[in-house]
């Protein structure tokens, strides 16, 4: 029996009673041949247990088989999950996916971008990120990429992403169709599109009910737990009154619940409180959070199936995937 680093096509060509030429078109996979043919070729695969050497096989088609992700925040649940969904779109092809982390710093993520291709990696999956329009054009006539989780103006066909501006819109709604109206809202990075767009729909709920935007209820975090809890101390300290907090991610929601139990303020008795994303553990949380479901495995997937298609040459849309209000009992009608 040979060992299996050592088989190669000739050895299956012998075994299969083919010439080279097929058995290469069958392992290809992309070149017609008879079905009995294929069916001695995959038999001699089987007995033979062939594994193809990618690397050689990268180097003879000029492609590397790699399809690199850039993500911002490794251990963050919901950016993990856009990962599992282009890790499970990747299954059963030839590519793999090569995974570095923006750590939520746009140089950071620029460097990781750059040795990403300059391994020359086949195709680029880009979660969140920093990238100006301008950038991310220009990279486009590099490598084919495809942008997740991000609204990008001009470049809407490279980008797989939720409405943030709506989802938000609906979430501070339903706090006001329970009865609030002072609703307060603490906010991602000044610096970070998802952030931006969010606090534009909270407010754009405002203005259509008709209540006053008060600047001294908005709070800007950073997307982490901590500074769920300092905005709590923040918003306290300022002596405004406010019945609900919409927060802009469940991970400064978690923060937020517990600067909120360390006070003795009670959720959702004395105040209502509604995160984004529908991480997990936010069904878990005591309360379980009423929170914006975002498709993140779904959002994974999808990049994953047009970044192949891509590859292959082949015209394919962007899907519209849509938000979900998930309410849970972190929220109540306000007496």
């Amino acid at each position: 029996m040979l060992r299996k680093d050592a088989v190669t096509i000739d050895d299956i060509a012998r075994e299969a009673n083919v010439s080279i030429s097929t058995v290469s078109r069958v392992l290809r996979g992309n070149v017609k041949v008879s079905d009995s043919k294929r069916e001695a070729v995959l038999a001699a695969v089987a007995q033979l247990d062939y594994q193809p050497n990618v690397f050689a096989r990268g180097l003879a088609s000029g492609q590397s088989m790699a399809i690199g992700v850039i993500t911002q925040n490794f251990g963050s649940p919901f950016y993990d999950a856009i990962m599992q969904g282009v890790v499970q779109g990747l299954y059963g092809t030839d590519y793999f996916p090569i995974f570095a982390d923006g750590q939520w710093e746009p140089e950071i993520e620029y460097e990781a971008i750059m040795a990403m291709v300059q391994r020359q990696i086949d195709g680029l999956i880009i979660i969140g990120g920093f990238m100006t329009p301008n950038e991310l054009s220009q990279l486009s006539t590099q490598i084919p990429l495809i942008i997740v989780a991000r609204e990008v103006p001009d470049f809407e066909d490279h980008c797989i992403y939720i409405d943030n501006i709506t989802a938000s819109f609906k979430a501070t709604k339903y706090l006001l169709e329970l009865g609030h109206k002072r609703i307060a809202h603490i906010s991602g990075r000044a610096d970070h599109p998802d952030a931006a767009a969010r606090q534009q729909g909270y407010e754009m709920a405002l203005e259509e009910a008709g209540v006053d935007i008060i600047q001294g209820l908005i709070v800007e975090g950073d997307f982490r737990r901590q500074s769920g809890v300092l905005a709590v101390e923040t918003l306290l300290s300022r002596g405004i009154s406010f019945s609900a907090i919409f927060a802009a991610n469940d991970q400064m929601a978690y923060g937020t619940r517990l600067s909120l139990y360390r006070r003795g303020i009670r959720v959702p008795e004395d105040l209502s409180l509604i995160g984004f994303d529908d991480e997990p553990a936010a069904s878990f949380m005591i309360p379980p959070l009423t929170t914006v479901r975002q498709p993140a495995v779904e959002l994974g997937q999808e990049a994953a199936k047009v970044i192949l298609a891509r590859l292959k040459g082949e015209t394919v849309s962007i899907p519209r995937l849509e938000a979900e209000l998930v309410v849970r009992e972190s929220t109540r009608i306000h007496q």
